[in-house]
């Protein structure tokens, strides 16, 4: 594909893509349940497929509080680090790609598009993820432990827009939680839904992608600007 330049970009108004990424680039929500079951484990408790997929997108620490409440006898910190140190352990072994996302984030770069990581999990996880890219295809990252307010609050994303230099509302989010959803909603990017390990309800809200696969940069920028044209 042709690289886009800056004109055509400001004209549409697309000026950053805003990522999620447990669920939505890395399908490492099967490594975070392991590591979950594991630790309550340990503590005599059972942790279910239901009680982990509440926590899915979820701030770590506000997680770690609802591990303290199935029998977790650790600070919280200590829980953030153990289930973080446990995930990239298996990345380590295999990065479980989702269809569609390292493909489209390649063009994006191409295409002088900027992209930031905006993940709950730990600066230090998301590096390895980065790493595993095998291309320059983030210009920022924001990990759970750089914002006060975690997911569904709206400082993570609005943090990505302001580390690309640009306006939240002038980016393209995408998001696999109902609580990541509400947090790129919140900051006010075009927003976009894709299903992996959890139902996402219809909304007015955000429009959903039943996959990236196949999707390119001309479908984000006339996305975009069909969301944007459609609100004025």
């Amino acid at each position: 594909m042709p690289r886009l330049n800056s004109s055509p970009v400001t004209e549409l108004r697309l000026a950053g893509v805003l990522w999620d990424m447990d669920g939505t680039i890395v399908d490492t929500e099967p490594y975070w349940i392991t590591a979950e079951e594991s630790l309550v484990a340990r503590f005599g408790g059972t942790w279910t497929t239901e009680a982990a997929l509440a926590v899915v997108g979820a701030d770590l620490w506000d997680a770690a509080r609802i591990f303290q409440q199935h029998g977790v006898d650790l600070p919280e910190d200590e829980i953030v680090d153990t289930l973080t140190n446990q995930v990239i352990d298996q990345i380590s072994e295999h990065v479980p790609w989702r269809p569609g996302a390292r493909e489209l984030l390649e063009e994006l770069t191409e295409a002088g598009i900027p992209s930031a990581l905006v993940t709950m999990s730990l600066n230090r996880m998301a590096g390895r993820v980065v790493e595993a890219m095998g291309f320059d295809a983030f210009a920022a990252v924001v990990g759970g432990d750089d914002v006060t307010n975690g997911k569904p609050h709206a400082e993570p994303y609005l943090r990505g827009a302001s580390l690309l230099g640009v306006d939240a509302t002038d980016c393209i989010a995408f998001e696999d939680s109902t609580t990541g959803l509400a947090a790129a909603v919140a900051s006010g990017a075009v927003t976009v839904g894709v299903p992996a390990h959890i139902h996402l309800p219809d909304s007015d809200s955000y429009t959903l992608w039943p996959t990236l696969e196949g999707r390119t940069v001309r479908d984000l920028v006339h996305h975009f600007r069909t969301i944007r044209e459609a609100a004025a």
